[in-house]
């Protein structure tokens, strides 16, 4: 188990602390799909929806959130990949098809290639035209040669598993 801002290397959590610990993080994802889900779409008539700072903060991190998730620590990837999720449909439509074109660029296993999938099932409920748009960018981050050569051809052997 990695060493964490709260034990040093070699100590362990009490399991009522850990258990403590994820009830604290699951009620605050809760808390943030509320924010996210109960924002609406606005009206000329209705004020604009309220900012969720913690996520615009978040905005510019997908890729690292991405590489985290991919870990599969623990519970904590399946934080991660909530937490994701809520990033993207709270800044969709680019942090949606960012996320989804990290995680298949990524993704070396099946296990890992699962979470993209996953992710899409999510996210396909709410936001349009997702898969079209998730390929133009994977085609626009190849084109502008954002990507080595290895991390092509993973993307498409991903692509190709799961289509």
């Amino acid at each position: 188990m990695p060493a964490s801002v709260i034990t040093p290397p070699g100590s362990t959590l009490h399991d009522g602390v850990r258990e403590a610990c994820d009830r604290v993080i699951q009620l605050l994802l809760l808390n943030l799909q509320k924010l996210v889900y109960n924002r609406g779409n606005p009206n000329l008539l209705d004020s604009p929806p309220r900012p969720v700072p913690f996520l615009d903060a978040l905005k510019s991190h997908v890729r690292e959130l991405c590489v985290e998730t991919l870990r599969l620590e623990r519970k904590r990837f399946l934080w991660q990949h909530q937490l994701l999720g809520l990033l993207a449909v709270y800044s969709a439509p680019h942090c949606a098809t960012d996320a989804l074109f990290f995680l298949l660029t990524l993704a070396r296993t099946q296990e890992e290639l699962a979470l993209a999938t996953q992710l899409y099932a999510v996210l396909s409920s709410c936001l349009i035209d997702l898969l079209p748009a998730t390929v133009k960018t994977c085609v626009c981050q190849i084109h502008a040669g954002r990507l080595p050569e290895s991390q092509i051809i993973q993307l498409f052997q991903n692509l190709a598993l799961v289509v």
